[in-house]
């Protein structure tokens, strides 16, 4: 599991750590670290012209005791000192390795330029003349490399106020941060590689943790030799209408690809036509009142997908929320629970998989907040209405309240397209059906999913369908190699 932390907790371990070691011991760790990842970058280090942007903080000493490493490896290294004072030792060592002084021109033809002007302890946007050398950096052609995060991102919120640097790598000290791994932040990380400076026995439980496929592998719900049917989950899928019969066949395809042992799907006419036409395996019950006694025994329920938001459609919602097992609630059943946030008052556990409009509706928010700030507002919704929430998007978090916040790093542009989320809901569905939790249930069906992403699209673009048909073979992926 790949664990990230706030400003204030790696701060804290830093200030730990830093009691028992020699003063300037953690920042040659860092620089260290630093400079083989420049040194990796150029290949051939000798004669390549390399400028560091460099600030007041620790960043900046970073950088330039980096570059002094570099400096005396043959490259030409320039420093640009942007900050109303300098690491008085970091900069006399560059400069007797030979570095020296420069202006802001030296980007131009700079090969690499190292990102020290601000460190994590910095929030909000960039002044001047940072703003304007970020900008000047990601319009040369050298390649980037931020130290601990780039300058203009919130390292404990993936926040970007303004401008910020666009890193192709961000080399990050001691332990990832959570800005690091979240949208918008995320994207202008590029690639990250960690530099162990020691902080590990001192760090508290993270911030935000990211699954692996060995993580997935081991939540992940299998058969046994007794099993049947009824043993490995019956899901109940509430979803689709006259006009959207799509998302009730998505749904539904996505639970049983997902391994849900049987599937219970009720809806109206023209759905269930939909939906026996595709999926002969599910047992299909057409509803002519909004009523789910005639259903069966269900393990949990997937609600809304394509459900319509008239008064049926909210009188079978509450009717599965009456229900004693847990619920998924996407698509219009979102609609409907923020319109009358009442149906959420139960003592079985609630997934809500909102995007980020459904979840402004829901926790009464601007949307574009939410999509600044995705962490921060998920943990509302969780808090505030007391269910387990997966917000999809550029960057898919799960955020259930007093734990961390789970990250999901699979996935692929490609799925932004309409359906894949009916999909996702029928996965995440049979995994709360096979009796995971929701918490689980959420992170490893947004891992799966994210990878049968990857998996269909192969460069290229997909359709849902083809997402539902994938499943398979993203589970095959992470559970092979202890099956």
């Amino acid at each position: 599991m790949r664990t990230a932390y706030s400003a204030i907790q790696i701060r804290g371990a830093e200030h730990a750590l830093m009691a028992l070691l020699p003063e300037g011991t953690l920042m040659q760790r860092a620089a260290t670290g630093l400079a083989a990842a420049c040194a990796d970058l150029l290949g051939l280090v000798y004669g390549r012209r390399v400028v560091l942007l460099v600030g007041s903080g620790d960043n900046g000493g970073d950088a330039l005791y980096a570059g002094e490493r570099l400096a005396r490896r043959g490259a030409w290294v320039g420093a640009v000192l942007a900050g109303s004072k300098t690491h008085e030792a970091g900069l006399r060592a560059l400069l007797d390795a030979g570095g020296r002084v420069v202006d802001r021109s030296a980007l131009e033809r700079a090969d690499l330029i190292v990102d020290g002007l601000v460190g994590i302890g910095a929030s909000g946007a960039l002044r001047e003349p940072y703003a304007g050398l970020a900008e000047e950096a990601n319009a040369a052609r050298g390649t980037i490399v931020a130290v601990d995060v780039p300058s203009g991102v919130d390292a404990s919120s993936g926040q970007v106020a303004g401008a910020a640097v666009r890193a192709r790598v961000t080399v990050t000290m001691g332990a990832y941060k959570t800005g690091l791994l979240v949208d918008p932040g995320a994207a202008f990380a590029g690639q990250v590689e960690l530099v162990d400076i020691g902080l590990g026995a001192y760090l508290p439980d993270p911030d935000v943790a990211a699954l692996t496929g060995g993580d997935v592998d081991d939540l992940m719900p299998r058969p046994g030799n007794e099993s049947d049917k009824y043993r490995r989950g019956v899901l109940g899928v509430a979803a689709g209408s006259d006009l959207f019969t799509g998302a009730a066949v998505l749904a539904v395809g996505g639970a049983l690809r997902g391994g849900a042992g049987m599937v219970r799907y009720a809806g109206r006419r023209a759905p269930v036509d939909q939906v026996r036409a595709h999926w002969p395996e599910a047992v299909v019950t057409l509803l002519d009142e909004p009523s789910i006694e005639q259903v069966g025994r269900v393990q949990a329920w997937v609600l809304g997908p394509g459900l319509g938001t008239d008064d049926w459609a909210y009188e079978l919602a509450g009717r599965v929320l009456a229900s004693n097992v847990p619920v998924l609630i996407d698509a219009d059943g979102l609609t409907l629970v923020a319109r009358d946030r009442g149906l959420l008052r139960r003592s079985a556990p609630v997934l809500l998989t909102p995007h980020a409009g459904e979840l402004a509706r829901l926790i009464r928010a601007d949307r574009d907040d939410i999509e600044a700030a995705r962490l921060e507002h998920a943990r509302r919704a969780a808090a505030e209405l007391g269910v387990t929430v997966l917000l999809k998007g550029s960057t898919t978090v799960v955020a259930e309240d007093s734990r961390p916040v789970r990250v999901n790093v699979t996935g692929t542009p490609w799925l932004a397209t309409g359906g894949t989320g009916d999909v996702l809901s029928g996965v995440v569905g049979a995994l709360l059906a096979q009796s995971l939790s929701c918490y689980d249930a959420a992170s490893c069906g947004a891992f799966v999913h994210g990878l049968a992403g990857r998996l269909a699209a192969d460069g290229a673009p997909l359709a849902a369908a083809d997402v539902a048909t994938a499943i398979p073979a993203a589970i095959r992926a992470v559970t092979s190699a202890s099956s």
